[in-house]
Order: structure tokens, then sequence, then C-alpha cells
């Protein structure tokens, strides 16, 4: 589940940091970008949750609206259908999920403002009045209803944000990226699994983790090399008036560039490009993009990298 993006984005935040405390060990600093690794695959299968425990929330609600009927002896018969949900059944018993929210203690029953909130957003579209007029569905249609609900409301949700950095730290900025793989997981589903359906893992394989560690580590232990090529191209832009963040980007993005050959320069420069842009000054996407891409050509040209442009 943990790709590059996410990797680059981890690492960017604890260099910056590393720098900022005068933390000079390193094996503390890949120690703490595991586990904010980590953490952020917590997020998804906490995000997953949501989704259950939203269900949870609407049978309460429905319940207890039942119970009013009873007593008032009003004969409203009231669905059972979002209750009944086949998708949601099925994530609620899969095993990897139940075995990781119970070890991990996961739960949303504390936030029920949240989830009543969220299950009248849902409750509240076109396409749930849709699902629910339907003569009958089908678990394609318990499934499609999820994803739309998930994409347009829990996706769009800024009060989950607001929750979630209360919860953790770990979880900052985090959301975006998630909400996808969440997404990608909904779409996945198949009920012939049962309650075996293979949710992500925390990494596809120990390539990606290997390329966290070694991408920091380097890094770190290459920071004055790395700052002697930024500041060889900086004629027109003086080197100490760089923001610290744009030095950071820089530094990592040079780091992959000369750790890892199987990665094309360009893909290099345009995820630290848009790293830029979403951390840094408005301006500083283009600092990082001029500067990186006449660094890479003189590394090029002087055979200290065998890549192409």
């Amino acid at each position: 589940m943990i790709n590059r993006i996410l990797i680059r984005i981890k690492t960017v935040q604890l260099l910056y940091a590393f720098y900022q405390a005068g933390d000079r060990f390193v094996e503390s600093v890949e120690s703490e970008l595991l586990k904010s690794l980590s953490k952020s695959y917590e997020l998804y299968i906490y995000l997953l949750q949501l989704m259950i425990d939203i269900t949870r929330m609407a049978d309460e609600i429905v319940n207890d609206q039942e119970e009013r009927n009873r007593v008032a002896h009003v004969d409203t018969v009231i669905s059972h259908r979002f209750i009944d949900n086949a998708f949601i059944r099925q994530l609620a018993d899969n095993t990897q999920l139940m075995q990781y929210v119970e070890h991990n203690k996961l739960s949303w029953a504390n936030d029920r403002d949240l989830l009543r909130k969220l299950y009248a957003e849902i409750t509240e579209s076109e396409y749930y009045a849709e699902y629910m007029m339907r003569e009958s569905v089908t678990y394609d249609d318990d499934r499609e209803l999820w994803r739309k609900a998930y994409k347009n409301v829990i996706m769009k949700a800024d009060y989950i944000d607001d929750v979630l950095e209360e919860k953790s730290i770990y979880w900052n900025d985090d959301k975006e990226t998630i909400d996808t793989f969440v997404l990608k997981t909904i779409k996945r589903f198949d009920p012939a699994k049962g309650a075996e359906q293979e949710l992500m893992p925390e990494f596809k394989d120990e390539e990606d983790r290997d390329f966290a560690l070694t991408l920091i580590r380097r890094a770190i232990e290459n920071d004055k090399y790395y700052l002697s090529l930024i500041s060889q191209s900086t004629r027109n832009w003086e080197f100490n008036r760089l923001a610290f963040m744009d030095v950071i980007l820089m530094q990592l993005a040079l780091a992959e560039m000369l750790t890892f050959p199987e990665i094309p320069v360009s893909v290099t420069i345009n995820e630290y490009v848009e790293l830029a842009k979403c951390y840094s000054t408005p301006k500083s996407h283009i600092y990082v993009n001029g500067i990186l891409d006449s660094v890479a050509k003189r590394l090029i040209s002087e055979h200290k990298m065998i890549k192409h442009m």
C-alpha cells in the first residue's frame, strides 16, 4: 500500500525535522521513518473501519426510531437495506481487518457526532435515494453505494481531518493519499473471497521499504556533497536566499538520482517539484526544477551519473 509518493512525502517531513531538532543520529531518523510509514498504514485500516462504524451508527439510529414507532403505535416500516449492506458485512468480517483493529484497539465509537454527520450526508445524497428505491440490490450495488459514499462524502469531509489530527500527529497530510488506497480496496472486494479477502499490504515488497531507508540515509550521509552541487548551480538564485525546505527537497532529489539508477531523472525531478508546490513557497517549484535540471545535466556530462535527461 505504501508507495513511493508517500515515502517521499515522509522523508521530506522527517529530514526537515531532523535538521531542525539537531539530532545527528541516522539510526533514529530511520526508525522514525518506519514508524511514520507504519502509522500511515494504520490510517488506512482506520478509514476502512470508519465505514463499518458509520453502519453501526445507522443501525442504532434505525433501532431507536423503530422503538419510538412501537411506543407511539406507528406502523411505518423502516428499511434495513443500508444496515444489511453485503459489502459492509464482508468488510466487518474480514479476518485481516479484525485482527489489526483488535490488536491496535481502533474504533470510532467515541466520535458519535462525526458518525452521525457522515451518515446524514450519505442519506441525503441522490445515489443513496436511488439505491434505496430499487426493488432489489446485488452485491455490486452494495459495494458501489459505498464507493460513491466514500468518494463523495468521506473524502470531501474536511472535519474528518480535524479529528484525525487530534488522534495522531503522524496522520497530518496523509488522508488524501490514503483515501485513494481505500477506494482501490473497495473496488477489489470480491464476495467469493469472504472473510479472507486480502487488504493491501503495508509495503508492496521489501524493495519499497529499502528505498525509504536508503533514501533518507544517503541524503543525510552525503549532505555536504549534495549542498555543494546545489550551490554550484545557483547562478540566478543566491544559495543563501533559498528556502530551507527547497534545500531539503533538492538534497533528497539528488540522493535519489545518484542512488537509484533505475529511476529516470525526469521522474525524480517531477516528484520533488510537485512536493515543492505543496510544502514550500509559491515560487519554490520553479527554483527546484531549474537547479535540479542544471545539476543533473552537469553530473551526466561529467560522467558522475549514468542516466539520460
